[in-house]
C-alpha cells in the first residue's frame, strides 16, 4: 500500500507473512512506538482509511508511532501465539470469534478504554479483555455491471452461472470466511445441513483465500461474480470500485440475515509497549476516533452515544433496512471452532 513520504506516519507499514521488522526499527526497542496486529479492512487502499486517518492524528498528538501488521483474524492470533513468550504485538484487532479465542489463549490483559462504557455490553468482553472499536455486519458482495439479476438466496449460487466465478475466503484462516460457516449453519439450521450446501456449492467456487479484501476488486473487475465480505469493508471498497454491490443471502423463501462482526481489540498480555497500547486503545473509543467510523471507514461507530448523520450512514441504515439480524452462540463456536472448520474441510476438500 503505498505511503506519501512526507506523512507523519513513518512507522507505518502493512506486512505481509511471513513477518518481517518494519522500518529497520523493532517494536520491543523504540519506545515511541505501538504495534498493531490487526484483521484487514479498516486501512484504506489508497491511505484513505479509518486507520489511515486515526494513526495519523494518534501520532501527531501523542508523539507515538504505529507499526500495523495486517492479516487474517485467524492469521493474526496464530502469530500472537507463536510469539507468546516474547511479545512483539501491543494491541489485537481481530473479528469474532477469533477475539474470543485470543482471549481463551490468555494472550490479552484486562484495560478498560475510556469511553468503554457506551459500548452496548454484547460488545464487550465480561472479564474486561476486549471491546468493539468498529461494529460490523457480515454480508456478500456481487458485480452489479454482469449481473442483470442480483442474486438473493443461497440456492441461487448454486446455478451454473457461478461455476469458477464465486470464491469465499478460508474458514479458520479469515474472519469473513469463518463467518461464512457461521451464517450457513444458522440459515440451514445446524451444522450437517449447512456443509451438505458447502459441498455443493464447491463445484462453483475457485478455491481458498486467506484474506477477504482481496475479492471484492476481483468482483468489481469481474473475475467474480460473487464473493464474501463484510459491510464496512465492502462499502468503504465501493467508493473506488463502482460495480460493487453488498447483499445478504435468505433461504429460498424466507428474508435475508446478517450478524454483527465486529473489529474487537484488545491488549497484548506483556506487551512490549502496554502504556502506548492502553493511549491507543483509548484513541480508538475517543468521540472523535469514533465520529469517523462511518464517514472515512464505512462502518459502524461502537460507542452507542456517537450518532452519525453523514452521507455514508444513511446509506448504512437503507442497506441494512428489511435484513433480519441473529445473535450467534460465540461460546458454542469459539469451543466447537476447530471441529466445524474440520467438517467444512471434509465437506468441501479444503
Amino acid at each position: 500500500m503505498p505511503r506519501n513520504a512526507a506523512t507523519p506516519l513513518a512507522a507505518l507499514c502493512v506486512l505481509a507473512l511471513p513477518l518481517t521488522a518494519c522500518g529497520g526499527t523493532s517494536a520491543a526497542s523504540d519506545e515511541n512506538v505501538v504495534t498493531v496486529y490487526s484483521a484487514d479492512g479498516l486501512k484504506g487502499e489508497n491511505g484513505d482509511g479509518w486507520y489511515d486517518r486515526v494513526f495519523a492524528d494518534f501520532e501527531k498528538e501523542t508523539g507515538i508511532e504505529v507499526e500495523y501488521v495486517e492479516g487474517g483474524s485467524g492469521e493474526m492470533v496464530q502469530r500472537t501465539v507463536r510469539e507468546k513468550r516474547n511479545p512483539q504485538a501491543d494491541v489485537l484487532v481481530t473479528l469474532p470469534p477469533f477475539i474470543q479465542q485470543a482471549d481463551t489463549k490468555g494472550l490479552l490483559q484486562k484495560y478498560a478504554p475510556q469511553g468503554l462504557d457506551h459500548v452496548n455490553g454484547a460488545d464487550k468482553a465480561a472479564n474486561g479483555t476486549w471491546t468493539a472499536v468498529v461494529n460490523n455486519y457480515f454480508g456478500f458482495v456481487h458485480n452489479t455491471k454482469e449481473l442483470k439479476q442480483a442474486p438473493t438466496t443461497w440456492e441461487d449460487l448454486l446455478d451454473a452461472r457461478y461455476k469458477n466465478k464465486l470464491q469465499y475466503s478460508t474458514p479458520g484462516v479469515a474472519g469473513d470466511g469463518t463467518a461464512v460457516l457461521i451464517k450457513a449453519m444458522h440459515d440451514f439450521g445446524g451444522e450437517k445441513p449447512a456443509m451438505e450446501y458447502l459441498k455443493k456449492l464447491q463445484a462453483n467456487n475457485v478455491g481458498p483465500s486467506a484474506s477477504t479484501g482481496k475479492l471484492a476488486p476481483k468482483v468489481d473487475k469481474g473475475e467474480l461474480l460473487v464473493a464474501n465480505g463484510d459491510v464496512q469493508m465492502n462499502h468503504a471498497q465501493s467508493t473506488s470500485l463502482p460495480n460493487l454491490g453488498i447483499w445478504f443471502p435468505a433461504r429460498e423463501g424466507g428474508r435475508p440475515t446478517t450478524f454483527a462482526l465486529p473489529y474487537a481489540a484488545g491488549l497484548v498480555t506483556d506487551a512490549p509497549h502496554t502504556e502506548n497500547g492502553r493511549k491507543l486503545l483509548d484513541y480508538l473509543l475517543s468521540r472523535k476516533a469514533q465520529q469517523q467510523v462511518s464517514e472515512i471507514g464505512g462502518g459502524f461507530a461502537a460507542r452507542q452515544d456517537v450518532q452519525a448523520t453523514d452521507a455514508n450512514a444513511v446509506a448504512l441504515t437503507r442497506l441494512m433496512d428489511g435484513v433480519e439480524v441473529f445473535e450467534p452462540d460465540w461460546s458454542d463456536i469459539e469451543e466447537n471452532l476447530t471441529a466445524y472448520i474440520d467438517a467444512w474441510k471434509e465437506a468441501t476438500g479444503g
